[in-house]
């Protein structure tokens, strides 16, 4: 209530404000707290909870007897995503801005009974920047920032700013590994999405494999009628330097 951004919530009696919820898939056992937050979430997005599954399952396949996959998380939030990639072995570095909601991730890989997930509290955007000039690589790339635009007055801005976090993802791929990059956006369109990730990929010179093309859970159903239900794009990409 009150903005698009902020709003309150009307508990109902015995209603708590925390609670916690559990996920289970294959040998993956999360455990993740919810609350009601000041910004409308309740910190988890179960419309992703499939894309954790198809995570889990390639870093699984990904995971060598010599070494675990590296993945690095951006915008990653209460750690859904990282926990998967974490379960299934991988080496997993979180990044977000916010301190309280890494905090709060951190929480959410102790009561799965998980650890060694490296935390960063900083922008993506920085942190990508310094890694490039660390010269870092990882196996797998994980990104799913907020929404760029809420309007289609900001469209245009959206679009530079999927372009530039897209690039400079890409460079931070290994030959050959992979990207998964998403858009919860209804105004960014499917084919305005495919084009800036088309135009992020030339300017870096990375060729693009599309692994996998999804959307959200099949308990968010896409309305035909409802133009906004379609919001959440979802690409997996095998990345490639051209030679």
């Amino acid at each position: 209530r009150r903005s698009d951004e902020r709003g309150e919530w009307r508990l109902r009696p015995e209603m708590p404000e925390r609670w916690t919820v559990q996920y289970a898939y294959r040998e993956m056992r999360l455990r993740m707290r919810l609350g009601l937050t000041s910004f409308k979430h309740v910190g988890l997005f179960p419309e992703q909870a499939a894309n954790w599954e198809f995570i889990y399952d390639n870093c699984l396949r990904l995971r060598r007897a010599d070494a675990a996959p590296r993945v690095l998380n951006l915008f990653a939030y209460t750690g859904g995503a990282t926990l998967a990639a974490r379960a299934a072995g991988a080496d997993v570095t979180h990044v977000d801005s916010v301190k309280q909601v890494v905090t709060w991730a951190r929480e959410n890989m102790e009561a799965s009974g998980l650890a060694g997930v490296r935390w960063i509290v900083e922008d993506a955007m920085r942190f990508v920047e310094r890694e490039a000039r660390r010269g870092n690589v990882y196996d797998g790339i994980i990104l799913d920032p907020p929404a760029f635009t809420k309007s289609r007055n900001s469209v245009k801005n959206a679009v530079k700013g999927y372009r530039e976090i897209n690039l400079r993802a890409m460079k931070l791929v290994r030959d050959g590994g992979f990207l998964a990059t998403c858009s919860c956006s209804h105004f960014m369109t499917y084919e305005l999405f495919t084009q800036t990730i088309h135009q992020a990929a030339r300017n870096v010179h990375k060729r693009l494999r599309q692994v996998e093309y999804r959307t959200q859970a099949p308990d968010h159903p896409i309305l035909w009628a409802a133009e906004e239900s379609y919001y959440l794009k979802f690409y997996v990409f095998q990345v490639v330097d051209e030679k």
